[in-house]
């Protein structure tokens, strides 16, 4: 067996998941884009009906009202979002642009989501450690991606 049919039977072998037929990688990128809009219309929910509607609607030249802390952790959380996603979105598309699918990207893609999701839920709640850790996993599945980019075969 080459090395091209063993790579295709371990990744035919790792489990995905894939909706209307889309590899798993771009069905994750597609659920980060979600996630995202998700996290951006809570953190503006919440924050802006502490705000207040002039707040809201006003030009916001000065320093915005206080917050719960609730609502300045959803959107500390969406920001923290922000700084990864960029490097994910542009992961997939260039490792599928260079036709570098492999198994890397689907896991590593995977893994990118699963902990995205979990770090919301834990950082709004303001569990200190274990967040930390969740967002470590998520970069390792945002780095597995990356690195398939640089391993031939893989």
């Amino acid at each position: 067996m080459d090395i091209s049919a063993w790579i295709q039977s371990v990744r035919d072998a790792l489990p995905g998941f894939s909706i209307a037929g889309l590899p798993t990688e771009f069905t994750m990128l597609g659920f980060a884009i979600v996630l995202g809009l998700f996290q951006l219309l809570i953190a503006a929910r919440v924050g802006n009906s502490q705000r207040g509607i002039q707040w809201n609607v006003g030009a916001r030249d000065a320093a915005p009202p206080p917050v719960s802390a609730l609502a300045g952790r959803l959107e500390r959380a969406f920001r923290n979002f922000m700084e990864t996603f960029p490097f994910f979105a542009a992961a997939v598309l260039t490792t599928h642009a260079m036709n570098r699918f492999s198994w890397l990207t689907l896991v590593g893609s995977q893994v990118y989501l699963v902990a995205r999701v979990v770090y919301l839920p834990l950082y709004a709640a303001g569990v200190p450690v274990i967040r930390t850790i969740v967002w470590l996993i998520g970069t390792i599945g945002l780095i597995l991606v990356l690195a398939a980019l640089f391993v031939n075969g893989a």
